[in-house]
């Protein structure tokens, strides 16, 4: 994808996710799409900096940095939300683009993408882009809502409540 792509990407993410966390439509929706939005937006930008240096799509577009910003907020307090970018930067090049990313690089310079992709001039990327970014927010609704519950329904089952 292009960095259109992943703004695009990244901003329906915030919008979703802000209501998904904030459900109510009030000012309190609007401060956490805006909360999430700005690192998720950094984020989703972040992997393609490796297109001034080193292997695009290698250097930057692996599980090693994106551990690394997952661990970030453990160890300084900061950037929460910005793991959540470089991940659905790496999704949308595996699943919306033809040529996939080196997720184990760089131990392994293979690139893994799916066959569904498309190329990134392509005229239907915006579409692959919103439905990827569809199936993220149903992915991430059933994170928040259900599989809590679920816990909690085995946990009583468990206990026999």
């Amino acid at each position: 994808m292009n960095k259109k792509g992943h703004v695009l990407n990244a901003a329906l993410l915030a919008i979703g996710l802000g209501y998904l966390l904030e459900p109510a439509g009030t000012e309190v929706t609007f401060a956490k799409i805006v909360e999430i939005g700005v690192p998720v937006v950094l984020g989703a930008l972040f992997p393609d900096v490796d297109t001034a240096f080193g292997r695009h799509r290698k250097t930057l577009h692996n599980l090693p940095i994106l551990v690394g910003f997952v661990a970030f907020p453990y160890f300084f307090g900061n950037l929460e939300f910005v793991w959540i970018g470089i991940l659905t930067h790496y999704v949308l090049d595996v699943a919306g683009s033809k040529r996939g990313i080196a997720l184990f690089y760089p131990v392994w310079k293979k690139e893994f993408g799916l066959p569904i992709g498309v190329t990134v001039s392509s005229e239907r990327a915006d579409l692959v882009t919103v439905v990827v970014t569809g199936a993220e927010l149903v992915l991430a609704g059933l994170v928040i809502y259900r599989i809590p519950q679920l816990s909690l329904e085995y946990g009583r089952q468990a206990v026999g409540v």
